[in-house]
């Protein structure tokens, strides 16, 4: 079993910043990788509708291995763990770096993403508890924001000018997140001895997605967090096609920057819910949520760049402050339950299907040449409507 938590022990513990480190420079790497390897589709003559291709195989990862990662992150050593998901992505960025398939290589980062989710939420709660487990949360969103916010300009800054550097600064950057692993503390194991019969795992993931699925506050967190994820990666490929048409600019550095925005709120916004929200007062992030639909509305209507980069900085704000708290309630919630690597497998699962779901009808939209504009707007009203849905449920 894992060790007890001292409550005594600081926040910024020798531990935590070894995982905030190690978690900074994997999120650097996924963010500047993806906007290289959209590069290199755009070099080699890819259609446009197989840019969220390149993102669903990453998604169908998560959901393909999530009966099974959670138990691994559980089974063994959550640092270690963490050291060999990105020892996958290294190998992956590797492939594409070389000229293979980048779909090839693409996916197998996504397996190592996959197993590495569980582990990094999950080591949270065995080097802090209680309300620290918020601010912990607020420490990792920032922390993967601001890898999110610098991976995505590097990206598409170094593929403007030299696609092959750009690929190695991703390959390196998983290199040296292999090294800061080393550096996280070798907790014990938080459920040892489990069986790796597939059945057996298929069967008890299947009981602790029921379980969390049936408790209100745990369906509570996993239907906010997975439309949030869901309409985030959309806005992500958004961006790339609403640029040209709204701004008439066709370079990749723009939608780079445009991300990064977002980033640069979310981290403002995770400061913020780690300040004004506990676990007791979960429900207040709610709000936000709703109004990220309405920002996103708005957002699709303008022609201006600077109004573009304000909107998304408070659309960031916005989901930082709505995510981050429901982080924590799932962590806290699962980790008494299913445990905390089954936990976050099982958010994965349904974050994941919702971002299959929305980049499918995000895919079929270009597919059928509708406007950027008008998929903005449809995406933004839906998200809005969902969220305020949930909360009016939540309420009863």
């Amino acid at each position: 079993m894992s060790q007890a938590v001292n409550p005594d022990t600081p926040l910024l513990s020798r531990g935590m910043m070894a995982v905030i480190v190690a978690q900074f420079l994997s999120a650097f790497g996924d963010n500047a990788l993806l906007f290289a390897t959209l590069a290199v589709l755009k070099n080699q003559f890819y259609p446009d509708w197989s840019q969220p291709i390149l993102q669903m195989l990453f998604v169908a990862t998560y959901i393909l291995l999530a009966p099974f990662v959670g138990q691994m992150a559980d089974s063994f050593a959550k640092g270690r763990v963490m050291m060999f998901a990105n020892s996958l992505k290294l190998l992956g960025a590797l492939i594409i770096c070389f000229g293979f398939n980048p779909f090839l290589g693409y996916t197998l980062v996504g397996v190592g993403a996959a197993a590495y989710s569980p582990a990094k939420y999950g080591i949270l709660g065995e080097i802090t508890q209680g309300d620290k487990l918020v601010k912990a949360n607020g420490l990792m969103e920032g922390s993967t924001i601001a890898a999110i916010l610098l991976g995505s300009v590097a990206g598409g800054i170094l593929a403007d000018w030299h696609l092959l550097a750009a690929l190695a600064v991703c390959a390196l950057t998983y290199g040296l997140a292999v090294v800061a692993n080393l550096f996280i503390p070798r907790l014990l194991a938080a459920r040892p001895g489990q069986s790796w019969h597939f059945g057996m795992m298929l069967r008890n993931f299947t009981q602790a997605t029921l379980l969390l699925w049936r408790n209100g506050e745990t369906r509570f967190s996993l239907m906010g967090t997975s439309l949030f994820w869901g309409a985030g990666v959309t806005l992500r490929f958004l961006l790339v096609l609403w640029v040209p048409v709204a701004l008439g600019i066709s370079d990749n550095k723009t939608p780079t920057t445009l991300n990064a925005m977002v980033a640069i709120g979310i981290v403002i916004g995770a400061a913020a819910a780690a300040k004004l929200v506990t676990l007791q007062t979960v429900r207040r992030c709610m709000p936000a949520g709703v109004l990220i639909g309405v920002m996103v509305v708005v957002f699709s209507l303008q022609h201006s760049l600077l109004h573009a980069y304000l909107i998304l900085m408070l659309i960031g704000a916005l989901g930082g402050f709505f995510v981050v708290p429901l982080n924590a309630l799932l962590q806290e919630r699962g980790k008494a339950t299913v445990g905390a690597g089954n936990a976050i497998a099982v958010q994965n699962l349904g974050e994941n299907t919702a971002m299959l779901l929305m980049l499918g009808l995000y895919t079929l939209a270009i597919k059928l040449r509708a406007p950027a504009v008008a998929t903005g707007v449809g995406f933004g009203a839906i998200f809005a409507v969902a969220i305020a849905v949930l909360w009016w449920k939540g309420r009863r």
